[in-house]
C-alpha cells in the first residue's frame, strides 16, 4: 500500500456506461484535484466540511430526541420504534443511492464525459421523486405492522405511529434533499452541502421545541411537531441546494431543456445505489431485528436499547462525512484508470474511519451512563442502554473499517462484497441473537451477538478489497502494490 503512484491508461468504462458517448471536455480544477493533489491532504480537505454536515445532521436527529425525551418514556420508545425505518430512508437516501449518483457523476467527469455528467443531474431528481412517493406508500400501509412486531404496544406504539405518519409523509423532501447533496458531492464541492446542512441545524434549535412544546398561542404537538420540524429543515435545504446547481457556480449545467432521460444513465446510477441499498436495508434489518429482541424485555429495554444504538447510527453520518469524498475521489480515479491511487485512496480513508469510530466506542464502554443520561433518566433504560454500550462499543472500530471501504466501493462501482459484508452482518445479528435467546440468554448474550457480527462486517468487506475485489475473482489479499502486479498479470489493467 506504500508502492509509488504510477501513471495509468485509462481503463474500459463500465458496462453500464460504455454505450454512453459523448465528447471529452477539459478537466474541471476541482476535478483535477481529485485526480492529482496528494491523498492524505486532499481526502482531509474535502472531508472536514463533509464530517461537519454530517455531525450536525446526526445533531438534528439528537436535538429532536432530546425534546422528545422530556415527553416520557413511552415517547422515546416511540422513536426508538420508529427509528430504524427513519434512518433507513436516511441511509438508502443519501448513502446508497445518493452514492450511487455521486459515482456515476465523479466517474462521468473523470472520464470527461460533462454532457452525460449534466443529464445525469435530471435523472437523479427523478429518482428521488419515484422513491420518495414509494417510501410513503409503503409506510403509511405497513406502517403499524412493523411496529408491532417489533415490540411496540399501548403508548409507545401510538407514539412510533404519530411520528412516522408525519415523516413519511413528506418523504420526497427528504429524498430530493439527499440526491441534490450527492449531485453536489459528486463534483467534488464538500463545503456546501455543509453550509446548508449547518445552517439548518442551527434552525432547528428553536424550531423543534417550539413545534413539539408550543408557544403562546401556538399550541404544542407533541412528538408530531418533532417530526414537521424535520420537514421543515428539509424544505429550506431543497431550494437552496436546487438554487446552487440551477443559478449558481456549479460545474454542471443541468437544463430541462432538450434533456431526455435515458435508461443508460439510470442503469448508471442504479446498478450502484441499488445494490448499495442492499447494504442499507440489511443494516436497519439488523438494527430492526435487535429491537424486536430486545422487545421481550419491555419498553425500558427498548428505550435503553434505541437510545445506545443511536449512537451507532451517529457513526454512520460521521463516517459518511470521510464517506462521501471517497466516493468522490475513487470515482474519478476509476473513471480516469487510475487503479493504484482509488485504492490507495480507499485504504487511508478506511484507517482514518476506523481509528476515529474505535475511540469512540470505547469511550462510550467506559462512559456509558453519560450518552443515555442526556435522554432519560428511567433506572431500567439506563442499565439496558449500558449493557449495550459496554459489550458492542470495542468492536465500533469494524464497523467504521467496513463502512468507509463501502463508500470507496460505491465509487469503484464494485459492491458484491460490501453487501455480502452486510449480509454477513444480519444473518449472524438476527440468527445468532434469536438462538440465545431461545437457549435462555439475557440481554447482555443478545448484544454480544451484534459485537460479533459487527467484527465479522468489517474483515469481511477489508479481505476482500485486499484480494482484488474491485477487479476481478477474489483471491489471496494483497498489498496495493502486489495486488495491481496480479490484476496486470491478469490482463485486467495496464499500468507502467
Amino acid at each position: 500500500m506504500t508502492a509509488p503512484a504510477s501513471a495509468a491508461t485509462p481503463a474500459p468504462l463500465p458496462a453500464a456506461t460504455s454505450a454512453l458517448a459523448a465528447p471529452q471536455s477539459p478537466l474541471d480544477p476541482r476535478t483535477r484535484l481529485l485526480l492529482e493533489g496528494p491523498i492524505v491532504g486532499t481526502l482531509l480537505r474535502l472531508a472536514w466540511p463533509n464530517v461537519l454536515v454530517m455531525v450536525a445532521q446526526a445533531c438534528a436527529g439528537l436535538i429532536e430526541t432530546w425534546f422528545i425525551g422530556r415527553l416520557g418514556t413511552d415517547a422515546l420508545a416511540g422513536m426508538a420504534l420508529a427509528f430504524p425505518a427513519v434512518m433507513l430512508m436516511q441511509m438508502v437516501s443519501g448513502g446508497a443511492i445518493g452514492g450511487g449518483i455521486a459515482s456515476a457523476i465523479a466517474r462521468a467527469l473523470g472520464a470527461r464525459r460533462r454532457t452525460d455528467a449534466d443529464a445525469l443531474v435530471l435523472h437523479a431528481v427523478v429518482i428521488a421523486l419515484g422513491f420518495g412517493l414509494l417510501f410513503t406508500l409503503a409506510m403509511a400501509l405497513s406502517g403499524r405492522w412493523l411496529y408491532g412486531h417489533m415490540g411496540g404496544s399501548g403508548a409507545s406504539l401510538d407514539a412510533a405511529l404519530t411520528y412516522s405518519h408525519w415523516v413519511f409523509a413528506g418523504a420526497v423532501l427528504v429524498w430530493l434533499f439527499n440526491s441534490l447533496a450527492a449531485v453536489i458531492r459528486g463534483t467534488g464541492n464538500m463545503a456546501l452541502p455543509a453550509t446548508v446542512t449547518c445552517v439548518g441545524v442551527v434552525a432547528l434549535l428553536p424550531l423543534s421545541p417550539l413545534l413539539i412544546f408550543g408557544w403562546g398561542p401556538l399550541p404544542g404537538m407533541g412528538i408530531a411537531g418533532g417530526a414537521l420540524a424535520l420537514l421543515l429543515y428539509y424544505a429550506g435545504g431543497c431550494a437552496v441546494l436546487a438554487a446552487h446547481l440551477w443559478r449558481g457556480r456549479s460545474p454542471l449545467r443541468p437544463t430541462w431543456a432538450g434533456t431526455v432521460l435515458r435508461w443508460a444513465l439510470f442503469k448508471d446510477i442504479l446498478r450502484v445505489g441499488l445494490l448499495a441499498a442492499v447494504s442499507a436495508i440489511s443494516t436497519n434489518l439488523a438494527i430492526g431485528v435487535a429491537t424486536g429482541l430486545v422487545g421481550s424485555f419491555g419498553p425500558a429495554a427498548i428505550a435503553g436499547y434505541g437510545t445506545a444504538a443511536r449512537l451507532e447510527y451517529l457513526l454512520v453520518p460521521l463516517v459518511f462525512g470521510l464517506g462521501a469524498p471517497l466516493v468522490s475521489m475513487v470515482g474519478t480515479c476509476m473513471g480516469a484508470g487510475q487503479r493504484g491511487r482509488a485504492l490507495r485512496v480507499a485504504w487511508v480513508g478506511a484507517a482514518t474511519a476506523a481509528v476515529l469510530t474505535e475511540a469512540i466506542g470505547l469511550a462510550a464502554a467506559v462512559w456509558p451512563r453519560q450518552w443515555l443520561g442526556l435522554f432519560g433518566s428511567d433506572p431500567a433504560m439506563l442499565e439496558a442502554g449500558a449493557q449495550y454500550l459496554r459489550v458492542v462499543g470495542p468492536t465500533y472500530g469494524f464497523f467504521g473499517l467496513g463502512l468507509a471501504l463501502y463508500f470507496a466501493s460505491q465509487g469503484a462501482g464494485r459492491l458484491r462484497w460490501p453487501v455480502t459484508g452486510n449480509l454477513v452482518r444480519l444473518a449472524v445479528a438476527a440468527g445468532g441473537g434469536a438462538w440465545v435467546l431461545q437457549a435462555g440468554g439475557g440481554l447482555q448474550a443478545v448484544f454480544a451477538v451484534q459485537g460479533v457480527a459487527l467484527v465479522l462486517y468489517g474483515l469481511c468487506i477489508a479481505a476482500s478489497i485486499a484480494g482484488g475485489a474491485w477487479f476481478g475473482p477474489v483471491g489471496r489479499p494483497r498489498s496495493t502494490a502486489g495486488l495491481l502486479q496480479r490484476v496486470e498479470a491478469a490482463g485486467l489493467a495496464a499500468t507502467k
